[in-house]
């Protein structure tokens, strides 16, 4: 008997463990504790996959597979997902193991060991479920010192005639950014995410995880992320209906109380396995072929799923392990308490805080430019900026996460991803958003006890960071303006950031 192993991120009947599954094969999934717990991932998100992989379970059942399903508080579960797979060769007799490539290097590299630990043969399969392999993305890279994503998202629209004439891009442009950095009118208008209620499989899981993982950070209700395959098609055409139109004009925007905003919401289940990257694309193209959303949208979408998730996902994986110890701007200060409290005067970090709490979902600016730009400017140790982002995003894997956090927010790779750090004073945070105007700082104010904590640590960050970032050809202006200031304008930002570190210090977390 041949065991297949499905993971909780390979949530798709044609996942190439399944492929050519035959109903006298053992299917094996399983809820392990090392998985849930090495970090402690928000309650939401163990809530969300543990659902989620209770109900593909059941499809396959439905569908005449012989499916063995561990669940969490088995008292025979061994909490890890060799010992599950080895439990079972063991009381069954497999003679073969079966299993999809994991997309986290920790987990693929147990893997490898499995064939020599369990004396059986594993096959380990490539995942296909992206639109470019490891060794393609590879060989686009070879030989480049940089690897620029809008290059490879070019790349990517030909090989998958994407938003493609025979003449070039539709529109006569690759990248539409320019046109999707609208700030918010008072007077928006924002439709509201996808719900389903809640069914008796998952009111079991949230009844577990309230039980086994009350200390994880988060909440569980409400809960109303999609947790079946047609519920998530669902999803993806609610926005597609509702909210792309407006995707590209405000995808950068941030509204208080708005933690929605017109963003799809779909990369847990695209991430898990739910849905599909081209078949994402295909609605969201078809949207702008029939009228009913603009090119700015629609190309905006595309080069999220088609560019960037395809990119990270190779720079990942050419990278590792290496790239999870990067630290080249060698930062080193702790992750403050308030980023699981919520409990800071800042407005801004208050806000995407609470609603990651809330959601386990904050939007592409709200970690990167608010969150992810307060951990550059401030110093965060990088390892621990890493494993809060890994825990607390629903859609979040390692793969998905390291080079986000690591080299788009961080610049901890130097500069293998971005061309130069994203630090930002409380200036743009005003102009991409209405959290200033309720903040008990003033982002035009520069020191004092009153000035916002962004506008003095940007400057900090930059002069802390001189001697790696100043041959830097895109920060010229900046150590220009550095340069340019009085002794005594200096003085008063480095007495303004000791102040402001002071304050946070006994809520650092240890």
């Amino acid at each position: 008997m041949k065991l297949r192993l499905v993971l909780g991120d390979q949530l798709s009947h044609t996942i190439s463990s399944l492929r050519d599954a035959t109903k006298e094969d053992m299917i094996l999934m399983c809820e392990v504790r090392q998985e849930a717990t090495y970090v402690k991932h928000h309650k939401k998100k163990i809530v969300f996959l543990f659902s989620a992989m209770r109900h593909f379970a059941a499809s396959l059942s439905t569908k005449g597979f012989n499916v063995h399903y561990v669940k969490y508080d088995d008292p025979a579960n061994t909490g890890s997902i060799r010992g599950e797979v080895g439990r079972l060769a063991d009381q069954r007799g497999i003679s073969e193991i079966i299993v999809t490539a994991a997309n986290e290097y920790r987990v693929l590299e147990d893997m490898k060991q499995w064939a020599n630990a369990l004396t059986l043969p594993v096959a380990i399969r490539p995942d296909d479920r992206f639109l470019c392999s490891t060794e393609e993305f590879a060989a686009w890279a070879e030989g480049r010192k940089q690897f620029r994503m809008e290059y490879f998202y070019r790349e990517m629209r030909k090989k998958h005639a994407i938003l493609m004439t025979d003449d070039g891009p539709i529109g006569g442009q690759w990248n539409y950014d320019e046109s999707n950095r609208k700030s918010p009118p008072k007077d928006l208008t924002v439709p509201d995410t996808f719900h389903i209620d809640i069914d008796d499989i998952t009111q079991d899981v949230i009844d577990l995880v309230s039980q086994h993982f009350s200390d994880h950070f988060g909440d569980i209700a409400p809960f109303h992320f999609a947790v079946t395959r047609d519920a998530a098609l669902q999803a993806l055409d609610l926005f597609v209906y509702a909210r792309l139109r407006l995707f590209g004009d405000y995808q950068d925007a941030m509204v208080q109380n708005e933690p929605w905003m017109f963003h799809s919401h779909i990369g847990l289940y695209l991430n898990c396995g739910l849905l599909a990257p081209l078949e994402c694309i295909a609605r969201a193209e078809a949207a702008y072929h029939d009228g009913s959303a603009p090119l700015n949208a629609v190309e905006g979408f595309i080069r999220q799923i088609l560019g960037w998730r395809e990119y990270v996902r190779g720079i990942y994986w050419i990278k590792m392990p290496d790239y999870k110890a990067m630290n080249f701007l060698e930062a080193k200060r702790a992750l403050p308490e308030f980023y699981w409290t919520a409990d800071t005067k800042m407005n801004c970090m208050r806000q995407c805080i609470t609603e990651t709490k809330q959601n386990a979902y904050a939007h592409h600016i709200q970690r990167l430019m608010v969150l992810g730009n307060f951990a550059l400017i401030a110093g965060l140790d990088p390892d621990q900026v890493n494993d809060w982002y890994l825990l607390v995003y629903a859609d979040a894997y390692e793969w998905v996460e390291l080079p986000n956090v690591s080299g788009m927010i961080l610049f901890a790779d130097g500069g293998i991803m971005g061309s130069k750090p994203y630090a930002a004073s409380g200036t743009y945070i005003n102009k991409m958003s209405n959290y200033c105007g309720s903040c008990s700082y003033k982002h035009t104010v520069k020191n004092g006890p009153k000035a916002c904590p962004f506008n003095y640590l940007y400057w900090d960050f930059i002069d802390r960071n001189a001697d790696k970032l100043r041959g830097n050809p895109r920060m010229g202006f900046m150590y220009q303006s550095l340069d340019r200031m009085t002794d005594e304008k200096r003085h008063e930002i480095q007495v303004d950031t000791d102040r402001f570190f002071k304050e946070i210090a006994p809520h650092e977390k240890s």
